[in-house]
Parts: structure tokens; C-alpha cells; sequence
């Protein structure tokens, strides 16, 4: 028996034979060779056991050569090894024992950082069931979506994927090109994409499953990549026909107009993006009522927006191209956009459906939509020729689990529409309606005059909610269901009433997170019935907005009439219990809050996040009324609070991480008897309670100063944005350590400050994360040196009354290392002439937002070059040459399909006026203001010629909205 059991044994002998491990191994405390036996793997001591320098495994013969097709050849063959007691292995010690435990049928795990070794493992040794096991866990794990998928880093998946290629497995490739595609958004922002290599990058990219949020998406990876393959590039490596072939992926048609147009300098895709924009004004031309004539005969898929069953989020925001014609594409099956045949009955329906009924969206009747079940989120924002109720049906389609919806910058969709849009989509849960907020806020301007035309209607003979004022149950009782909506952001909409108000209180009554930020024609009687309705509600926006008295009430008091007789003790709530678990209050601009109302509302808030009180009547007596202690964002901007006060909410707020505090003029109010230096000891109380905090972003003024900045370094080292207002004063030499003290600085807006060509230089070297910078009348001499350094991360400048002496040299040169800007605002250029129009535009072809006032003769030949900005969203001219064509507002809402602002000067209308579009005319426009001066005689002028300057008299204001054109008079310079 004892002979015939050790002959069916075999001793394997197993070494490590990588050196630093086995080093390593040999300078463990264990230095021993282990004996060990398979009929005790269950009990093995890996901790010990692998500590060795050698392992001698007492193994069942007949089990190895069942499992391994290795140990079969070994031990059953003509080998001499066949014959032998003990047979020596080099292989990791680790791996093995894992090999045997399979091989003998134990438990083992695979992990991303052990697959590799073990599938090597199981390729060698021939062991059929740990090479399934490997393809099945990493099989799952790769197509695993959630939390699952996350056990795979970007390195494990680089790692796998060349192994493959190196093993000549076509499985594990295949596996990892299909991951990548589908979880592309997540590796594009990994620190490690750079490293993907080209091949796989390109058949990732090429994949049917690739999925991106947009093509911005992809384009923003692609050059991405590019930039961090930059010395194989040099080396000829990677080819420039390699990056022309990944760049071919994208759809160029379906680009953002911002982004395309913001490439035309691009070294890598300048010619792509000049195919982009060609291509979108082509199909910007095209008549809405036909858009699939313009679409073409042939193949159209790179008209087809990137949809797969992996889709969560869906953004075609700031595509002016999109209409119902793309998207009825991109949401039918493929061969809709290559069979002419079927291609009719798509244009058929898009040719017709201006004519049908609101409520008459034939869609889904002989059309086989496709459902994509995994998108959440969709943004259509920016997108003005998309017919909205039927991409609302579409939508109700082929995203049955929407829960948010983008559409901001729409002035067509109405409450109508917005109940549709509930009505139809019933899992939608976040809606953002947001519009230009009017210039035209009641509290900031003084009205000569004003009137208001009614915008032609279109026929519509949909539901609407103003036919159901009563209660939750008569809506029921219509068939009209309930929204799951919890936050609504409706910020900027002045066609909003008290009666929408209203209605969508009735069905939106679960809303959490309320945004009516600048909605001006809602009244503070409105606010408060639809806060008495919507006792969820624990976020309200309501900044410049007729928030009063009764709002305050409704927000302190129990419980309306709208739950009937029930009392807040039947319904299980106190009676303050809306305010006492408020988390967001903006309530800023809002005049008609007095000193008791706001006492009363600050003192019942407790649970409060974040707090704008600015521009109200704040004082004292109500911050030290306020007990809250979680308050991470404050704004209480020209205000009346003192010093003690603001460090005594400060104290009672560690958590503190925004503060705004501008205009402020008793907090550091500077006694007469006192010095600089002294004024700080007043208020060092303060300057300590901020040191605790961790601030992210700080706005000050008045008192500011340099041992201020120093005494909150410990606090501002996170710093991403600063502004130093009106009153402040750091000094030059706390601004030339700015970048040393606050090196994450990602904004810095200087006003009135001391600078210098060192102070700037010192800025834009150093603060590498800087996206925004703001120089406006400050003090100090500084040369075109100060702009001498490449400045590609800046995204915003202004630089008001800074540079009187800019050429347009000095302006090439400004545009060439500013090239990514989007927004410019220059002020006081006295020098520029109308060649400046073109060297901005072929140096920021990106830019949305354009200021020029007071810049020399800009436009004293008329406004042309300027306008090859394709994308400008906000374009302000005034008092650059009297150049300005008549008809400009016309002219350039018709050639930039984007344009949403427009601020003129009569000064400039080489015609002394400009025409008015009407309400069809108008495009995308939605403000236009125009500033009249009259002449004044200058006093100063002791010649016998008096000169005469324009001074500013009034401002006309055109404000369009969903309902009318409101045409208004103001004294004051908007």
C-alpha cells in the first residue's frame, strides 16, 4: 500500500525565478524551503509559505495529469522527467500555488493585478479549466456595467490588451477594444489615456458600441491623446496619417458651432474644423419646413448623433444644426439613413408636421423608433431649430428612463410645453429652462417708458394647464398624472406669471430645488402660493425677483389651504418645518424683503448650505440671529453687515468655502483716527475665523489688503477664484506672491488694484490651472510684456482702462498666445482701427462673447471681419467709429445663428439709427440694447471752438420672450 501511494506521488520543486523577487524572498525571515502537500491545500499558510525561497509540493500524479496537459506530456511520455520522484519548476510562486489550487479544485480569486500571470499560467501548464475560469471572470468583469466595471483600471485593460496581441489571443483584444468603447467617457478622463496605445485607440474608436456623451466629447480625447503622444509624433512613431485616421472618426457635422469654430487654428484638426463649419451653416441653410432636402442623397450615418445600448447621456447642446430631421435619424434604425426609399417617409412626416396639432405627434405610427434604456440625461440646449414638442415625443419614445432634461436658452418653450413635456416623459425628475436673465431688473433701473408687442401665436389646441386652476384632485380627475419632477430651474423667464406659477405647483408638487432666478413679471404673492403648495421644497432661487414679505411668510408659517383641513400634526410636519430644513436661499436684489422680514427668516434657518443676501437690507441684528452651522456658500455683497457680525456667522460656519463680501463698506470701514496697519488689528477677529475655514472662492473689498491676504494664507491655499473689488487694496507685493500663496488659482479678477508688467507676468506663469483673468482700472504701468507668455488654458479676459496703448501688433501678438479664448472684453483702446475686427477673428475664432467700447476706429468702416467669430453668442459694440451698417442687428442674427445679445451705441450708426427686427426676423436673438448720448459742452475746453463729448441719456431695451417683445426706455447704461 505504501509503495503503491508514493508511487502515485510526485514532488514538484518550485523556484522563483524572477531575481528581485526571489532577493526579496531571501531576505524575509523565512528563509527555509517549505514541504508542503496537496491533500492539505485547504489548510495551506500562504503568508508563510510564500515568504520561501523554494517550495516542495508533495502532489498527486494522477490529478496533474487529469487537469494539465503539461504535467500529462511530463509524466506520461518518453520524457526521463516521467520517471523522476521530483521534477523542478520556475515559475512565480505566487501563480503557481494559485494553478494548483485549481488544479485540485480549491477556491482562488482573480484580480485585475493577477489575471495576466495566471492566464500565462494556464496557457503553459495547460490547465483547461483555469483558462475558462480567466476567460469567464474577465469576460464578465469586461462587460460588467456599474460599480462591477470599475475593478478594470485603464492600465489593467492597456496591460490585457497587449498581452493578447502577444499570446496571439484574439479574445482577450477583442474584450478589451469592446470595454474601452463602451466606457469611453470614463478612460478619456483618466490621467493614463495617453498611454492607450494607437491601434487600440483606433479600433476602440472605430467600434459599433463606442460611446460618448457628444462629438465634442470625442474630439476633446482625440486631441487630447494626440498631445501626450507629442514625442512620437517628433520621432515619426505615430504618423501625422495615423492622427488624420483617428480625427476621420468624428462626425464633423455634429459638432458644438463654439467648439468647431474655436479649432480653425488647431494644428492637428484646423482642416476639420473648417469642414465642420461649412458643413453646419449648410445645414443651417436649409428651410426648417424641408430640413431633409438639405441633408443630401447619399449615406447620411455621420449625420446620426452616437447612440448605443450604453448611451446614459445625451448632449447636443450648442448645435444650432439640429433639427427634427437629425434626430428622427439617429433615432431609427441605420438603414433609414442609407434607403432613399425609406429616407421619404422621414421627410414625408418632417415635411408635414408643421401643419399638425401640438397634440397630433404621429411618431411613433409607422416608424419603428429604437429604444435606448440606458440614457438619463439629454441636453438640447442651444438648439433653436429643434421643433420642441416633437422632440419631446421622441424623447418619450426612445428614452423611457429620462430623469433630466437640458433646454436652456429656448425661448419657445412654454409652460404648455412643459407640461407636455411631464406628461409624456413621467420619470423626469430634473428640468433646466434657463434664459438670458433681462437686463431689465425693476430694482436697478429707472423706466421712461415702455410697451410690449404680442409675439404672432402659433396654433395650439394642446392641453394646457392654465385650463386647470383647482386642486391636485380635479387634475386627476382630468387624466392629468402627476410629475416626479424635483428640480426645476426656470431662471431668467420673464413670460412667467403667477398663474403658471400656479399651475405648475399643482403638478409638480414633490419639487425639492426650486430656480426663478430674474423671473420679473411673478409677483411676491405668486412666489408665496406656490412655496404654500410645494412643502417639499427645500432649495429656492428667487435672486431679482419680487420675493417679499408674503414669500417670507409662506416659508415661516404652517401649512396652506391647498392640504385642506389637515393640520402640519396629521401630516407629521412642524409648523416651520419647510424653513427649518431650507438648504438654499438666493434671495438677492429682492427689495421688498425689509430688516423684520429677514430677521424672521434668518433665525428659523438651521439646516442652510448656501445664503445670497446681497444687495438687500441686511444688517447686523439678523446675521446674529442665524444659528445654522453647515453653511458652505455666503454672499452678502453691498450690504450693511459689519465686521463682528460676518466673523461671528464665520465662527459658527467652519465649513465655510465660498464668501462674497464686495461693496461691503462696514465691514472694514477705515476710522478716521486710524492707520492701515492698525484698522487690520480692529478686525483680526474676523481674519482668524476665516484662517479656519478651507475657502474656495473669495470676493472682497473695501479694507482688503495685503496683511489681510496674508493672515487667511492658511485658509485660501485650495483658492480657485479671487476678486478684490472696489475699495480693496493688496499691493503689488501681494500680488506677486499670489501664485505662491493661492497656487490653484483658476479666476483672478483684480479691480482697482496696483499692478505692474512683474504682478501679471508672475499670474500667468505660474497659475497654470488659469481659466479666467480680469484687469479692470487698475493703476500701475504695464506693457505688452505682461501678455508676452503663451496663455493657452485662459478661456476669459477683460482688460478695461489697462491698455490705452495696445496697437495691433500688440493685439496679434495678445490674440496668438490667448488663441483659446472665448470671451474678450477690452475697454479704452484707443489705438485699434478696423483691421483690429480681423485679427481678432482669425485669432480667437472661438470666442462667444466679444466687448469693444471706446476702441479707437473698429468700426468706423462698418462691422465685416468680426462677424467670422461663427459661434458669438454676446456682442457688444459701442463708441468704436461710426461705422455700423443700419440694418446690422438683422445682418448679424442672420449670420450667427448663435447670437443671443446684442449692445449698441446710436453714436456708431453710420446712419444715425438702427432698424428693429421683428419677432420672426429676431432668429435667436433675445436682448438688444441700444445707448443714445447727447452732446455736452466741455467745461474745460478754453478754445474758441467748443468741443462737445457725448454723455450717455438713455438706453433702449428689446427683451423677447415666448410671448412678446418688450420694448423699454431706461436712464441708465445697460
Amino acid at each position: 500500500m505504501e509503495s503503491s501511494s508514493d508511487d502515485d506521488f510526485v514532488i514538484l520543486a518550485c523556484t522563483n525565478p524572477n531575481p528581485i523577487e526571489a532577493e526579496a524572498e531571501s531576505e524575509s525571515k523565512h528563509k527555509k524551503d517549505f514541504l508542503i502537500s496537496t491533500t492539505d491545500i485547504l489548510s495551506w499558510d500562504l503568508h508563510t509559505i510564500l515568504c520561501s525561497q523554494t517550495l516542495q509540493i508533495h502532489a498527486n500524479r494522477n490529478r496533474l495529469i487529469e487537469q494539465s496537459s503539461y504535467f500529462r506530456g511530463l509524466l506520461r511520455g518518453s520524457f526521463s522527467e516521467s520517471r523522476l520522484d521530483c521534477i523542478s519548476i520556475q515559475w512565480s510562486l505566487y501563480t503557481f500555488v494559485d494553478v494548483l489550487k485549481c488544479i485540485y479544485g480549491c477556491p482562488f480569486h482573480i484580480t485585475p493585478n493577477n489575471f495576466i500571470p495566471l492566464f500565462e499560467g494556464a496557457l503553459y501548464f495547460g490547465v483547461e479549466m483555469l483558462l475558462l475560469k480567466c476567460k469567464t471572470w474577465f469576460s464578465e468583469v469586461s462587460s460588467s456595467e456599474g460599480s462591477a466595471s470599475l475593478q478594470l483600471q485603464l492600465d489593467d485593460l492597456i496591460h490585457i490588451w497587449k498581452f493578447g496581441l502577444e499570446c496571439a489571443n484574439d479574445f482577450l483584444p477583442e474584450l478589451c477594444v469592446s470595454f474601452l468603447a463602451r466606457n469611453f467617457m470614463w478612460a478619456m478622463s483618466s490621467k493614463l489615456f495617453g498611454d492607450v496605445p494607437y491601434n487600440l485607440l483606433l479600433s476602440c474608436i472605430e467600434h459599433p458600441y463606442l460611446t460618448v456623451d457628444s462629438e465634442m466629447h470625442l474630439s476633446d480625447a482625440l486631441l487630447g491623446w494626440v498631445d501626450a503622444n507629442a514625442k512620437q509624433l517628433e520621432n515619426f512613431i505615430i504618423t501625422s496619417k495615423d492622427c488624420h485616421g483617428i480625427f476621420r472618426q468624428i462626425r464633423v457635422s455634429l459638432l458644438p458651432l463654439w467648439f468647431a469654430a474655436g479649432k480653425r487654428r488647431s494644428c492637428h484638426i484646423s482642416e476639420l474644423s473648417k469642414e465642420s463649419v461649412d458643413s453646419i451653416f449648410k445645414l443651417i441653410s436649409v428651410p426648417p419646413i424641408n430640413p431633409m432636402n438639405g441633408l443630401g442623397d447619399g449615406d447620411l450615418h455621420n449625420l446620426r448623433v452616437r447612440l448605443t445600448e450604453y448611451s446614459k447621456k445625451v448632449n447636443l447642446s450648442g448645435c444650432p444644426q439640429i433639427t427634427l430631421a437629425i434626430l428622427l435619424l439617429s433615432l431609427l434604425p441605420s438603414s433609414y439613413s442609407i434607403d432613399p426609399t425609406l429616407r421619404k417617409s422621414v421627410k414625408h412626416f418632417t415635411m408635414n408636421f408643421g401643419h399638425l396639432e401640438r397634440e397630433e405627434c404621429p411618431i411613433s405610427e409607422g416608424l419603428p423608433m429604437l429604444s435606448f434604456e440606458s440614457v438619463q440625461e439629454v441636453d438640447i440646449s442651444k438648439c433653436p431649430r429643434l421643433h420642441l414638442e416633437a422632440a419631446i415625443t421622441c424623447f418619450s419614445k426612445s428614452f423611457p428612463s429620462i430623469r433630466t432634461l437640458k433646454a436652456a436658452y429656448l425661448l419657445n418653450f412654454k409652460t404648455t410645453t412643459l407640461h407636455q413635456l411631464v406628461q409624456k416623459c413621467p420619470l423626469l425628475c430634473e428640468v433646466d429652462l434657463t434664459i438670458d436673465i433681462s437686463p431689465l431688473l425693476p430694482a436697478q433701473v429707472s423706466v421712461v417708458s415702455s410697451s410690449a408687442a404680442i409675439a404672432p401665436l402659433l396654433s395650439n389646441k394642446s392641453v394646457s394647464v392654465r385650463e386647470h386652476p383647482g386642486d391636485v384632485s380635479s387634475l386627476k380627475k382630468s387624466g392629468l398624472l402627476l410629475s416626479n419632477i424635483t428640480k426645476l430651474t426656470l431662471e431668467g423667464r420673464t413670460d412667467l406669471c403667477d398663474l403658471d406659477l400656479q399651475c405648475i405647483s399643482k403638478f409638480c408638487a414633490s419639487l425639492h430645488d426650486l430656480n426663478l432666478k430674474g423671473c420679473i413679471s411673478v409677483t411676491d404673492v405668486g412666489i408665496s402660493n406656490l412655496i404654500c403648495n410645494c412643502m417639499k421644497l427645500h432649495s429656492i432661487a428667487a435672486c431679482d425677483t419680487s420675493f417679499g414679505k408674503n414669500s417670507v411668510l409662506a416659508l415661516c408659517s404652517g401649512i396652506s389651504s391647498y392640504y385642506g383641513d389637515s393640520s402640519a400634526d396629521d401630516l407629521g410636519w412642524n409648523h416651520n418645518s419647510l424653513i427649518s430644513n431650507l438648504q438654499k436661499l438666493h434671495i438677492g436684489g429682492c427689495k421688498s424683503v425689509d430688516k423684520t422680514s429677514l430677521l424672521e427668516l434668518l433665525s428659523q434657518t438651521k439646516m442652510l448650505k448656501s445664503l445670497c443676501l446681497r444687495d438687500t437690507q441686511l444688517v447686523d441684528q439678523a446675521l446674529h440671529c442665524f444659528s445654522g452651522s453647515s453653511l458652505e456658500m455666503l454672499d452678502i455683497s453691498n450690504t450693511m453687515v459689519s465686521a463682528a457680525a460676518l466673523a461671528h456667522i464665520v465662527h459658527g460656519n467652519p465649513g465655510l468655502k465660498c464668501l462674497n463680501a464686495r461693496g461691503c463698506r462696514n465691514i472694514f470701514r477705515q476710522e478716521s483716527n486710524t492707520s492701515g496697519g492698525e484698522n487690520y488689528y480692529l478686525y483680526k477677529d474676523l481674519y482668524l475665523e476665516l484662517g479656519n475655514c478651507k475657502l474656495e472662492e473669495i470676493t472682497l473689498g473695501w479694507g482688503f489688503s495685503y496683511l489681510s491676504l496674508e493672515s487667511l494664507q492658511p485658509a485660501i491655499m485650495s483658492l480657485r477664484s479671487i476678486t478684490v473689488g472696489l475699495g480693496g487694496s493688496l499691493g503689488e507685493d501681494a500680488l506677486k506672491r499670489l501664485p505662491a500663496t493661492c497656487p490653484m488659482l483658476e479666476s483672478v479678477i483684480l479691480h482697482f488694484q496696483v499692478i505692474s508688467d512683474t504682478v501679471i507676468m508672475n499670474i500667468l506663469a505660474y497659475l497654470r490651472n488659469l481659466r479666467v483673468l480680469a484687469l479692470c482700472y487698475c493703476l500701475g504701468d504695464i506693457s505688452m510684456l505682461s501678455f508676452s507668455l503663451s496663455m493657452q488654458n485662459l478661456r476669459k479676459l477683460r482688460l478695461e482702462r489697462v491698455t490705452p496703448w495696445m496697437t495691433n501688433n500688440d493685439l496679434v501678438i495678445l490674440t496668438q498666445n490667448c488663441a483659446n479664448l472665448v470671451e474678450l472684453s477690452l475697454l479704452g483702446c484707443k489705438l485699434l482701427n478696423s483691421d483690429s475686427q480681423k485679427i481678432i477673428s482669425h485669432g480667437c475664432p472661438g470666442l462667444i462673447s466679444i466687448h469693444l467700447e471706446e476702441c479707437g476706429e473698429v468700426t468706423a468702416n462698418g462691422v465685416s471681419s468680426l462677424l467670422d467669430c461663427a459661434a458669438i453668442e454676446d456682442l457688444l459694440l459701442r463708441h468704436n467709429g461710426p461705422g455700423i451698417q443700419k440694418t446690422f442687428i438683422f445682418d448679424a442674427a442672420s449670420k450667427l445663428p448663435m447670437l443671443r445679445k446684442i449692445s449698441l451705441d446710436v453714436c456708431d450708426a453710420s446712419e444715425g439709427d438702427f432698424d428693429i427686427p421683428d419677432y420672426a426676423e429676431r432668429c435667436f436673438l433675445s436682448t438688444v440694447k441700444i445707448a443714445r448720448c447727447k452732446s455736452q459742452r466741455c467745461n474745460f475746453n478754453l478754445s474758441a471752438h467748443t468741443h462737445r463729448t457725448p454723455v450717455h441719456e438713455e438706453t433702449l431695451v428689446l427683451v423677447w420672450n415666448s410671448k412678446n417683445l418688450l420694448r423699454t426706455v431706461v436712464k441708465e447704461r445697460l
